[in-house]
């Protein structure tokens, strides 16, 4: 497997004694697991959205961001879920990390400090070249739609 060097750096290094850069679970997990940096618990109530602190930033190579996705854990038992997943780290970002979470659930959801509530995969970049042409190769769908191929 392929290891690509990134960066991490806490944004406050004396009051991120207790929490985890992210890190793979498994041996070939795809995604690393973030925490959440609150300072008190945070409630999601129900079809709400808030935004979470992870407490680092981070530098990518160029040709590289990270995609932010949910745990599937959250999004199954509690509806909790990334409110534009998957959500997009670009490679000349140095901010903060922060995780946008929306309850899809049925009940309140509290985020506690260190809390794992998202992932992150990182992923190549590449750019597309734009060429501006009369007419588009027709393919056999054509122009069909949401649903047009049928559900088989």
């Amino acid at each position: 497997m392929q290891v690509v060097e990134i960066e991490f750096a806490w944004l406050d290094p004396e009051g991120s004694g207790d929490l985890d850069l992210p890190g793979y679970h498994s041996e070939l997990a795809s995604g690393m697991d973030v925490a959440a940096a609150v300072d008190e618990p945070v409630t999601i109530e129900p079809g709400d959205i808030a935004l979470i602190p992870s407490g680092f930033a981070v530098a990518l190579p160029p040709a590289y961001e990270l995609q932010v996705r949910p745990r599937s854990g959250l999004a199954v038992k509690h509806g909790i879920t990334i409110v534009n997943a998957p959500g997009t780290i670009d490679a000349d970002y140095r901010g903060e990390v922060r995780i946008g979470l929306v309850n899809l659930g049925r009940k309140p959801y509290t985020v506690n400090r260190g809390d794992r509530i998202a992932q992150l995969v990182l992923a190549p970049v590449c750019h597309a070249g734009i060429r501006v042409v009369a007419d588009l190769e027709q393919t056999k769908r054509g122009a069909g739609g949401f649903g047009h191929t049928g559900r088989n």
